[in-house]
């Protein structure tokens, strides 16, 4: 009588999912670490932000706090990504695409607007 082929399947399965799972938990125990090792821009606005901070973010605070929603593109520090290299760039023209869009990318009009877009324009145009 033949073995059955699937066993071995089965059994690598079993290893890979008790693997991932024993995994998980170290990195669950030392997520401070991780989180430390990733780059201090994200672990200091993380730890240093109050919730009265957190409230005015959105409510035409400094450009830094309001500025994480283009690092998706970007890049964490603005210097390209997916999306071109922002630092630096003229505050005029910032604001102008955070308001009006550019046709044909993600950058729809509306994004920001008002004292929010010049807020990151400022910010942005700030950086090297």
């Amino acid at each position: 009588m033949k073995n059955n082929p699937i066993i071995p399947y089965i059994l690598i399965m079993a290893f890979g999912i008790g693997l991932i799972f024993f995994m998980s938990l170290e990195g669950a125990g030392n997520k401070e670490e991780i989180a430390a090792g990733h780059g201090e821009e994200g672990a200091a606005t993380e730890e240093g932000a109050t919730a009265e901070e957190g409230a005015t973010a959105s409510e035409g605070a400094g450009g830094e706090e309001l500025v994480s929603s283009c690092i998706g593109c970007h890049g964490g520090d603005l210097t390209g990504g997916m999306g071109p290299k922002l630092a630096g760039l003229d505050a005029a023209h910032i604001t102008d695409v955070l308001e009006n869009g550019i046709p044909g990318s993600p950058m729809t009009p509306g994004l920001k607007t008002g004292s929010e877009a010049q807020a990151i324009a400022d910010y942005i145009s700030s950086l090297e």
